[in-house]
């Protein structure tokens, strides 16, 4: 598929004492939805920080819009407003009111819509039965309306990229599908100028939204895609238990039951499976991101 990119990162190099961030190439497609999928410590929040700059201390290069270089997008407010950004942990002041959030954001950031701000905190339910609060203090919220109260600030700004944090992790349910809905027209109101990249761990949650997918393992990059494709590179099969000790040298993951096998084999490889009496099924994103996490990881399973 041809595309266009919103970030590009070829050499990206970021070392701790303990874990090095090691990306030869990185890309974000351009008016889409994309998932950083990964184990926790595998390098996605450092990856996002990089992008955010909330980390400059990096080696590569990231080319943002296919325009401008990561220094020119800290030089230049305008390219900075052009992107939103939700973190993790203490993202806003203990001690800010909403109203604090609000007079700020609106100070730093002039695409900042006060109003789009109040109408998206209603639709979320951010004092549930009650009226806008300019007065409640961040610190009273849970951290799902914390989180909330993070997506609406972003939202209500006129941005072309949004870098999400593991923003389904800390709601339930219904607000994860709610998300899905937000990112579906942010996404669509730009008529493929705007994007959204976001790490998750809830990958079934998030599924219905993602269009592009990167998966990461210690510090690299192991599997990248539109989800349609890794859906045609790998299928989900199942066999009988007699044929279990064949089907382990062929498949790319398996798990084990009494009764037989299941696991996630290479299309490639297909053919290797020739006289096994098998069903085939095509995998969701869930299912691949495990079976690649499991052909990657360090942990002992």
């Amino acid at each position: 598929m041809n595309y266009t990119t919103a970030v590009k990162g070829t050499d990206l190099v970021k070392e701790y004492k303990n874990f090095r961030l090691d990306i030869p190439e990185f890309e974000i497609p351009q008016g889409f939805a994309t998932a950083l999928i990964g184990e926790n410590g595998a390098g996605k929040t450092t990856l996002l920080n990089m992008l955010s700059g909330i980390r400059l201390d990096f080696k590569g290069d990231l080319t943002f819009f296919e325009k401008y270089s990561n220094d020119e997008k800290e030089r230049n407010p305008e390219i900075k407003n052009r992107i939103g950004y939700t973190g993790t942990g203490k993202y806003f002041l203990p001690t800010w009111s909403i109203g604090d959030i609000e007079g700020i954001s609106e100070l730093i950031f002039g695409n900042f819509d006060k109003d789009k701000f109040k109408q998206i905190c209603t639709e979320l339910a951010l004092f549930g039965d009650q009226d806008f609060d300019p007065k409640k203090k961040n610190s009273d919220l849970s951290d799902g309306t914390k989180m909330k109260l993070m997506l609406a600030t972003v939202l209500a700004r006129d941005t072309d990229l949004l870098i999400l944090d593991e923003p389904a992790s800390p709601l339930d349910p219904l607000m994860r599908d709610v998300l899905n809905s937000k990112i579906s027209e942010y996404i669509s109101s730009g008529e493929g100028s705007r994007t959204v990249f976001f790490s998750t761990h809830n990958v079934a949650d998030m599924e219905s939204i993602t269009d592009y997918a990167i998966i990461m393992e210690h510090g690299n990059i192991v599997e990248k895609g539109f989800v349609d494709d890794l859906k045609e590179k790998y299928v989900l099969v199942k066999g009988d238990a007699g044929d279990t000790e064949a089907a382990k040298s062929i498949l790319y993951s398996i798990t084990v039951n009494p009764y037989g096998f299941e696991g996630i084999c290479l299309a490639q490889d297909l053919d290797r499976l020739a006289g096994m009496n098998l069903t085939k099924e095509t995998p969701t994103l869930y299912q691949i991101s495990v079976a690649v996490m499991k052909k990657n990881t360090r942990m002992v399973i």
